[in-house]
């Protein structure tokens, strides 16, 4: 797949800002939801960039770097745990996307955006691609740095409750992550809607009720 298909043909209309837009975190248990958009220059090249969850961390966090110093402009969206469990992960996902576009739009005058999946209503024109962290430059762009964003905000939350490990699990539902929640209850943070939050809080209802 050529990386570089869907910029290509909107650089040849004339087109100079596109912004690539992808999101990450919808699967889990603690945490933000984290969006990126992302704009590079025409002459942008990262041999080796594809989907953020197809590198190693090592090499991602490598490309962030090289992504941030080169890229002509990049927006963050962060949507707190609390807003996701009162507006739902899909909406909460959507609304990252649009702080993280409106971020880029105060810093140049973003023509047109790529999107990983998930339509937005916006005033610009949008291409909605399936897989597209694997598809386009921008968007792959935009998921290591989301990914790499969201990842240092789990590696902060490890050194503070070491025993939970989101160093190793970044907050998704794995079966350490599930057995330390049991374990240790849960800290600020945890989605309450979703099933083993929330079944840790009936546990503890449970326990309460029949003490």
């Amino acid at each position: 797949m050529n990386l570089y298909q869907y910029e290509n043909e909107l650089y040849d209309k004339g087109i100079k800002y596109i912004g690539g837009v992808d999101e990450v975190g919808r699967g889990p248990l603690i945490g933000p939801v984290v969006a990126s958009c992302v704009v590079l220059p025409k002459d942008f090249v990262l041999e080796g960039l594809t989907d953020s969850k197809k590198l190693s961390e090592k090499k991602r966090n490598l490309f962030y770097d090289y992504i941030i110093n080169n890229c002509v402009a990049y927006g963050i969206g962060i949507v707190s745990p609390e807003e996701i469990d009162e507006i739902n992960i899909y909406e909460a996902s959507r609304k990252a996307m649009l702080i993280a576009i409106n971020e880029v739009r105060k810093q140049l005058n973003l023509e047109y955006i790529l999107i990983d999946a998930m339509p937005i209503n916006i005033d610009i024109p949008t291409n909605s691609i399936i897989k597209g962290d694997a598809k386009s430059v921008s968007i792959a762009a935009a998921s290591v740095v989301a990914k790499v964003t969201r990842d240092k905000m789990m590696y902060e939350l490890d050194k503070k409750y070491p025993m939970y490990s989101f160093a190793s699990h970044k907050g998704y539902p794995t079966k350490k992550h599930i057995e330390a929640i049991h374990k240790y209850g849960l800290i600020d943070g945890y989605r309450k809607t979703y099933s083993p939050v929330k079944e840790v809080i009936d546990e503890k209802i449970n326990n309460i009720t029949h003490s």
